[in-house]
């Protein structure tokens, strides 16, 4: 193994500064900001999940929980139909998360924990307020604070229609149908059909009957920074009243100059204060009778 011949101050104390390294050709380069860039954009990812689950609006579904499986496109067509639904019909929640991150390897160790309030109002607001924050000043400031800043401009439109779940940016394909202790669930393969940073490829279960997504596992469709060598995501969802929001989102990065970075958010403390009636929901229950 060859040693580094130097390396400059930790990059969690010093953004700017030569940092020499033998895999990049044995030339000098400024590691600091672009570590730091990865990170924000595989949080990135991170932000969008934590929008209430929505698509283009395709009028609402008539289909309940099957008897036998259905296709693969009509799961995703189903999705997409209840999540439009659903979308449309919360108007306001508050709720609390907790940031964490773990650093581990390259430039020192840094850990960090952020206790935020969130309130969101439909259809494209939410403001956050700050609890409580302990552990290393630079994740504090240059990783949750800015995943905050960014999570407004996830819910912009545009950025909400290039990233839903939807045919336009996927390619659907089926990868089996599990009977969980929650209930039945599609599993369904996930390609992406461009290579968007902030989509992903991977897999993701849905609920039969509900069709809302349960669980994602996947990894970014395009490499978020050179500085990251391999980024997975992990997404659990729970049902709250008639609407699917975000329980746990767990994110690790193996940083190519060594090193490992684990961005994790818990949802909680859930509190739904205005919803219009959820007319995907009542079908479902007049179907199933």
């Amino acid at each position: 193994m060859v040693e580094c011949a130097f390396v400059g101050p930790p990059i969690w104390r010093k953004l700017e500064g030569p940092k020499w390294h033998p895999r990049i050709n044995m030339k000098r380069t400024t590691v600091g900001p672009k570590v730091v860039s990865g990170l924000l954009l595989f949080g990135w990812s991170i932000a969008l999940a934590a929008q209430p689950l929505q698509g283009p609006d395709a009028g609402t579904s008539s289909n309940s929980a099957q008897s036998a499986p259905l296709p693969a496109e009509q799961v995703a067509k189903n999705l997409q139909e209840r999540n439009a639904a659903r979308a449309e019909a919360l108007k306001q929640f508050n709720g609390t998360r907790v940031y964490r991150m773990q650093y581990r390897g390259f430039g020192g160790d840094r850990d960090a924990e952020m206790v935020v309030r969130v309130s969101y109002r439909a259809p494209n607001s939410k403001t956050f307020s700050v609890v409580s924050q302990t552990g290393s000043k630079f994740i504090l400031d240059r990783i949750f604070k800015k995943l905050l800043d960014g999570e407004q401009e996830a819910l912009n439109e545009e950025n909400l229609r290039n990233t839903a779940l939807s045919a336009e940016n996927y390619e659907f394909t089926s990868a089996g149908y599990e009977v969980a202790p929650e209930g039945v669930q599609y599993v369904l393969n996930l390609l992406p059909r461009t290579k968007n940073k902030y989509l992903y490829r991977g897999k993701i279960w849905v609920d039969a009957k509900d069709f809302a997504v349960v669980r994602i596992e996947a990894e970014p469709a395009r490499n978020p920074s050179f500085w990251i060598k391999k980024t997975e995501v992990r997404h659990r969802y729970v049902k709250v009243n008639d609407f699917w929001l975000p329980a746990e989102n767990h994110t690790e990065s193996v940083i190519r100059l060594g090193g490992r970075a684990i961005l994790s958010i818990e949802y909680k403390d859930y509190r739904i204060t205005r919803a219009a009636p959820l007319r995907a929901s009542e079908t479902a229950r007049q179907d199933s009778k």
